[in-house]
């Protein structure tokens, strides 16, 4: 800006000499808003001051316009004369004779002259372009008499505000005496001199070009965003302030194009901003290149900085801006732009009046909701229920507005429940909309409003094909799985079927296809369906292309719980962390803390039983225990049973003290939450309690109707139960009936079968049944129970006198046990091992390691080998090398008189425990 400033103040030098040496002259200062003109004024009058010029200074505005004479009337006081034959009023104005006006203007042009004769005058009018008429026809009348006087008239006039008076204009830039001088926005280059200047000589600025490109080179933008760079201020408020003294300082439509692009944003079209501006296309275009080259707009015609458009919105008056949205969505809907452009506006007007709007509102809503933006769909679906006078649009929009709080937190939407029911019980829902009010009441555990809801259902559905695939059909085979005690058997027998018995044609609603999936996936964990973890993963697969489908997250968790029963628990586990993503990616926060708890589950199959903790305590702080209603089962039976199994019971105990509905005990949830207590009673050996949440799950999925297949393998509990208590016969009846069930080809569940036959069978029959159930764990990824299998192996062939074969077994059982973090099942191993495999000697199997004098070093390398770690294992472990550990090993061979690691007594490993 200095080299341009100085190219001005040059020339407005050389003007100053002409009128000292007696050659007046006019200059016209022009150029857009906040160029920088007003301030030329200021340093070229105090430089005329200084050489001895008197400053006579006039400020025009817009509200003084109308005012007779009010720029000549300062000029003249400025300068000492009086005014007071000059007409004060528009109406004094008109009613004075032109003759005696013309004189009294002629006399203070010549006496204003004759002050010049004793020192140059510097007549400064600023913002010209709202001089009067009688002002401008005065400096008319002293233009022609400059020639010979030492008089300087500089004029500071706004290009982007035209003078309602120009015809005078138009003569006074005839004057021959008139220079004219343009000042422009600055160049990049002046705007990184601005700059430079600001902060000090020979220092840039680092964001010179940045700040160019916003501000446009007009100064007062330029200065404005420096200043909010440089005192921190992100949301660059001052320069927003800046941009309204710009605008409202122009013409009337400068403004108003301003608010329309605001208004508008990226929808903005020309005919839609000349529609909201309120004027034709071709003043706007005028009006859009004058704010160009101001630096209000760019050359496209948009704001040029993020702040802008929200500084302008703000400007407007809150009634008046609502009023330009609507205006806004209407133009938009009638020029047929998609739902979500219109919605926009809808929603920030806060209204949606026309007939129109509300189905708009509805169908944006959906299609926020798919693209993972719940929050706009929300404000949607709000704006939709309450503008709506329509009993059957309104609960259309309750119900989407429930499903997507949901989605967030089932707590948020228990507030519309009992709006919905009325709604449905008025028959102003869609059989869709049911079977979601009807999804969430069964989560909350409401389970009377439930089955009342269901009867509607299927009265309402009595003129329709209720087989296989209708839409009535798949609630009812979800519900098998959701909440037996409401199901009822698929069926063919009603209205619709017999017409078409008849010969009549009768058309079949089908159903949602989501719910279609979740219906044959919960067949298959009820019915135990031949291809169920290949129909599960086939369904994960589909549903990459259906997030945010209504049923979609409903199916992908019966999806994970099916591959997690039939399956491998490594694949559930890995499709699991990919949904848990796309949860929240998509801010589903139900979905994403029920995926979280499945993945708990997981880890305890996995034997990762300190992940299993972490992944439960995760999907609680997701959603508090209130919130998951009856699927509390699920999150607190998995941290259960790993803190039991970690050895951490008084941890289990505190969790199972959490309260949970009476209702989870009626889904299927509450059996895996009586089988975490069984499991906690057993461990803290508590049997007959232990033998009642067996037995208790029983009951339950008798009284379902699903006991062969049911999702938790009872008896197995229960015998293992009742061999604790001795009752080995009523043990091995119970394994019997689980082995002659159906659900015993599932098979984690057979494996643990297997493993309690053995345990209820004589040593040398166990072995075969204990074989079988570790290759069947093995094939499923359960470790933990892979452990106890090969403890009680161990424990066989010890009895068989295999020594041998009992101590690699151990060993490896120790192995998976201490991998699992499983402290008891490690200890339960080790107190089995002291009586039996861990005193067999080192190279007999008849001497334990007692009497053998090993080095601290060599104590703490040869338990690591007991447990099964290789060399370089150990030597990660201990800090040391692998030869270390090779040279280490070598001497504890030779001391215990054993050639391989193999041969190692087991009590090594208790040993160094207890010396640690």
């Amino acid at each position: 800006m200095l080299v341009e400033r100085d190219e001005h103040l040059g020339r407005l030098h050389l003007i100053q000499e002409a009128a000292r040496s007696g050659k007046g002259r006019m200059v016209l200062l022009e150029g857009p808003s906040a160029t920088g003109k007003t301030e030329l004024l200021h340093v070229f009058a105090d430089r005329a001051e200084a050489a001895g010029f008197r400053l006579l200074h006039a400020v025009c505005s817009r509200s003084d316009q109308d005012l007779p004479f009010g720029a000549a009337k300062q000029l003249f006081r400025a300068a000492g004369l009086s005014t007071e034959d000059l007409p004060a009023t528009p109406t004094a104005a008109e009613a004075a004779p032109v003759g005696e006006l013309t004189h009294t203007v002629d006399e203070l042009c010549v006496a204003l002259l004759e002050r010049a004769t004793a020192e140059p005058l510097l007549l400064a009018v600023d913002d010209a372009q709202y001089a009067d008429a009688h002002s401008l026809r005065v400096l008319l009348h002293l233009a022609r008499r400059l020639r010979s006087a030492k008089v300087a008239v500089l004029l500071v006039e706004n290009t982007d505000i035209a003078s309602p008076h120009r015809l005078l204009q138009a003569e006074l830039l005839r004057n021959p005496h008139l220079s004219r001088i343009r000042v422009a926005p600055l160049t990049e280059d002046g705007s990184t001199a601005f700059l430079a200047e600001r902060l000090g000589p020979h220092r840039g600025h680092p964001h010179a070009a940045a700040l160019h490109s916003f501000s446009g080179g007009n100064p007062l933008l330029l200065g404005a965003l420096a200043d909010d760079l440089d005192a921190g201020h992100e949301d660059a408020r001052g320069y927003g302030l800046a941009l309204l003294s710009c605008l409202h300082r122009g013409e009337p439509a400068t403004l108003a194009v301003a608010r329309a692009v605001a208004v508008l944003d990226t929808h903005a079209t020309p005919d839609g901003l000349a529609v909201l501006a309120a004027t034709d296309r071709e003043t706007l275009e005028a009006t859009r290149r004058a704010m160009a080259v101001a630096g209000l707009l760019t050359d496209e015609g948009e704001l040029r900085h993020p702040r802008a458009r929200a500084a302008v919105l703000e400007d407007i008056e809150p009634r008046e801006r609502s009023a330009l949205h609507q205006r806004a969505a209407r133009l938009l809907y009638e020029g047929g732009a998609e739902a979500g452009r219109v919605a926009r506006h809808l929603l920030e007007a806060g209204r949606a009046d026309q007939p129109w709007a509300v189905q708009v509102l509805l169908d944006a809503a959906e299609h926020e909701r798919l693209a993972d933006r719940p929050d706009t769909a929300t404000a949607c679906l709000e704006l939709a229920h309450r503008s709506s006078g329509d009993k059957q649009e309104r609960a259309t929009a309750l119900a989407r507005l429930t499903h997507t709080a949901f989605q967030r937190d089932p707590s948020a939407a228990v507030r519309h429940l009992a709006s919905l029911l009325a709604a449905e019980q008025a028959g102003y829902l869609g059989f869709h909309e049911s079977t979601l009010l009807l999804r969430q009441l069964l989560w909350h555990g409401r389970t009377q409003e439930s089955a009342e809801l269901l009867e509607r259902l299927r009265t309402a559905t009595t003129d329709r094909p209720t087989g296989p695939g209708s839409e009535l059909a798949d609630l009812e085979q979800w519900l098998s799985w959701a909440h037996p005690s409401l199901a009822r058997p698929v069926g063919t027998a009603n209205a619709a079927s017999a017409a078409a018995q008849r010969g009549a044609t009768v058309v079949t609603l089908r159903s949602d296809p989501w719910l279609g999936r979740a219906a044959a996936l919960a067949d298959q964990l009820a019915r135990n369906r031949p291809g169920a973890a290949e129909r599960a993963e086939q369904v994960l697969w589909d549903l990459r292309l259906s997030r945010g489908a209504s049923w979609a997250d409903e199916t992908a968790m019966l999806a994970l719980l099916t591959l997690l029963r039939y399956g491998s628990a490594d694949n559930a586990a890995d499709w699991c962390e990919r949904l848990v993503i796309d949860a929240q990616e998509r801010s589903a926060t139900t979905w994403q803390a029920v995926f979280t708890g499945i993945r708990a589950e997981i880890a305890v199959r996995q034997g990762d039983l300190t992940s299993a903790v972490e992944r439960a305590q995760e999907a609680l702080a997701l959603l508090p225990v209130k919130s998951w209603g009856v699927l509390a089962g699920l999150p607190l039976g998995s941290l259960i049973v790993a803190h039991t199994r970690l050895g951490q019971y008084e941890e289990a105990s505190r969790q199972l003290g959490q309260s949970v509905p009476d209702s989870m005990y009626e889904s299927w949830f509450g059996l895996s939450y009586l089988e975490a207590r069984g499991v906690l009673h057993l461990s803290t050996h508590h049997h007959h309690a232990a033998l009642a949440d067996f037995l208790s799950c029983g009951e339950l999925q008798r009284s379902w109707g699903v006991d062969a297949v049911g999702p938790v393998p009872w008896r197995v509990g229960a015998a293992e139960a009742c061999v604790r208590l001795g009752n080995t016969d009523r043990a091995r009846q119970l394994v019997h009936e689980q082995l002659a069930r159906p659900g015993a080809g599932n098979a984690r569940t057979r494996g643990l079968a297997l493993r309690l036959y053995a345990a209820t069978s004589q040593p040398g029959r166990g072995l075969q049944q204990l074989t079988e159930a570790l290759e069947l764990l093995e094939s499923t990824g359960d470790r933990y129970e892979q452990a106890r299998v090969l403890a009680d192996m161990s424990r066989t062939y010890y009895a068989l006198g295999e020594h041998r074969r009992a101590r690699t077994l151990f060993r490896q059982g120790l192995h998976v046990a201490n991998a699992c973090k499983a402290q008891p099942l490690a200890q339960e191993l080790l107190s089995g091992s002291a009586e039996q495999p861990a005193t067999m000697s080192a190279a007999e199997g008849g001497q334990s390691t007692e009497g053998f004098e090993l080095s601290d070093s060599e104590k703490r390398v040869a338990s690591l080998a007991v447990m099964g770690y290789t060399n370089r294992e150990i030597a990660t472990k201990l800090y040391i090398t692998a030869s270390t550990v090779e040279q280490h090993l070598t001497r504890v061979y030779r001391k215990l008189r054993v050639k391989r690691r193999q041969d190692l007594p087991a009590d090594l490993w208790m040993n160094a425990t207890r010396a640690g």
